[in-house]
């Protein structure tokens, strides 16, 4: 699988900050982008079993003599390696179809059939095939670019949950940032702890976890609060068996209306990408946006102290959550 970003670029304003997202997210995970440039107002995707056709509005062929300037300049900015594709990157370059192996894609919410009606609360009905068929994560991103210094886990007990879980805890070692879970329990308690379990999680969640927040009581959107405002937000989607749909069911407008983080969405045949099992390479240079520098980076990639096994965490479905940490107090 490519180590990079597929990012589609609309020349715009909004399309500058779905961008800027984009670069920070590569600048963290280490990676570099390849960013489409479209020539027409449609493009083919070749997922792992099938080819879906993406339909985008006109805003996508904004001022496109002067689109690959703009994205070399905010990636130069950004110490970010990106390659462009499309018409722009070569007068012959004219692509039918997009190749599959990327291991991630930027989808901003206007990636869509009626994309002039998409809107906080809503994804339409292209994003969602793309999640459901791809076999890379699918970020979505906020409205206006904001960096993030910690990780949210959204567990709802499935299997594209647990792999959110896996996802979640590869991104914190690999970037040093504090990860928290988030569970609104739907079932009992042990459901989700022995749905760890089974996937042989629990000693990772035990060592990188600091708070697992759970609730069994309020609204579910009320509870989102509990989501930190600059926290980058992990989900699995199209949960079966017990477990509902947590993105694409009926959360899916509770959770897009609610926060404006980025979302990191895992589908049911998303895979977690190679590179993120292997420790990062060394940049020599700082971050201009609040990126590790070498020293912390060689942190990050240690084996993190052992914390409590689960007995002795704290109980909390009404407030605040659950400690992971060394003394498991909430």
């Amino acid at each position: 699988m490519n180590t990079s970003l597929l990012h589609v670029y609309r020349n715009t304003s909004m399309g500058r900050e779905t961008y800027l997202h984009s670069l920070y997210f590569c600048k963290m995970l280490n990676i570099g982008m390849v960013v489409y440039i479209p020539g027409s107002t449609h493009f083919t995707m070749n997922l792992d079993s099938e080819t879906v056709r993406i339909d985008l509005d006109e805003s996508y062929l904004t001022a496109p003599d002067c689109a690959a300037e703009r994205l070399r300049a905010l990636a130069a900015s950004n110490g970010t390696d990106i390659t462009l594709l499309g018409p722009q990157s070569s007068p012959d370059s004219q692509l039918s179809g997009l190749p599959r192996d990327f291991s991630f894609m930027t989808c901003p919410r206007s990636i869509s059939d009626l994309s002039s009606k998409i809107r906080l609360g809503f994804i339409g009905a292209k994003v969602r095939h793309i999640v459901r068929s791809a076999g890379f994560p699918v970020l979505i991103t906020g409205p206006v670019f904001k960096p993030w210094g910690n990780i949210t886990v959204l567990f709802g007990g499935s299997d594209s949950s647990i792999n959110a879980v896996r996802l979640g805890i590869h991104i914190a070692k690999r970037t040093g940032c504090t990860l928290n879970m988030l569970t609104y329990l739907e079932e009992d308690l042990s459901f989700y702890k022995n749905a760890l379990e089974a996937a042989q999680l629990t000693q990772a969640v035990r060592q990188s976890v600091e708070f697992w927040h759970r609730f069994d009581s309020g609204l579910f959107k009320d509870r989102l609060y509990t989501v930190p405002h600059d926290s980058f937000v992990i989900v699995g989607a199209y949960g079966h068996g017990r477990i509902k749909d947590l993105i694409f069911g009926s959360k899916l407008e509770k959770i897009q209306a609610t926060l404006t983080n980025n979302l990191l969405v895992v589908g049911p045949k998303a895979r977690i990408p190679d590179f993120l099992h292997r420790p990062p390479a060394l940049s020599t240079e700082t971050g201009k946006m609040g990126i590790a520098t070498p020293a912390v980076l060689a942190e990050h990639v240690a084996e993190p102290p052992l914390r409590p096994t689960f007995e002795f965490i704290t109980e909390s479905t009404s407030g605040s959550g659950a400690s992971l940490g060394n003394n498991g107090s909430t």
